[in-house]
C-alpha cells in the first residue's frame, strides 16, 4: 500500500475514522465508525462502503470522514485503530 509522499508529514499510515449510519434493514439505522488505512479520503470512503456492503449493510449514510493524529486510548476505538494499521477495515456498531 502506497501513502502520499509529503515532507511535512511523517512516514506514518493515514488511518482514517468515518462517522455514520447504516442499515441493515430499510427503517434500522445503526450508528457506526469505521476505522481504516488509505491512501486519500476517496479511497477511505469507497473502502468503508465495501466493506459495510461485506457485512450485510444494504445502504449508508456517511456523515464525516478525518484521520485520526494519534492512537486512541478507549475501546473499543483503541482496537480498531490497532486493526486498521494492521491493515483490517475495523466497523464500530452503536446499538
Amino acid at each position: 500500500m502506497e501513502f502520499p509522499d509529503n515532507d511535512n508529514k511523517d512516514d506514518s499510515p493515514m488511518v482514517f475514522i468515518i462517522i455514520g449510519k447504516a442499515y441493515m434493514q430499510e427503517d434500522e439505522a445503526i450508528d457506526i465508525h469505521v476505522m481504516l488505512v488509505a491512501p486519500d479520503d476517496d479511497t477511505a470512503v469507497r473502502n468503508a462502503l465495501n466493506a459495510l456492503a461485506e457485512e450485510g449493510f444494504i445502504e449508508a449514510e456517511l456523515d464525516q470522514i478525518g484521520t485520526l493524529d494519534e492512537e486512541p486510548v478507549d475501546e473499543p476505538h483503541a482496537s480498531a485503530y490497532q486493526g486498521a494499521i494492521e491493515g483490517e477495515i475495523a466497523i464500530i456498531k452503536f446499538d
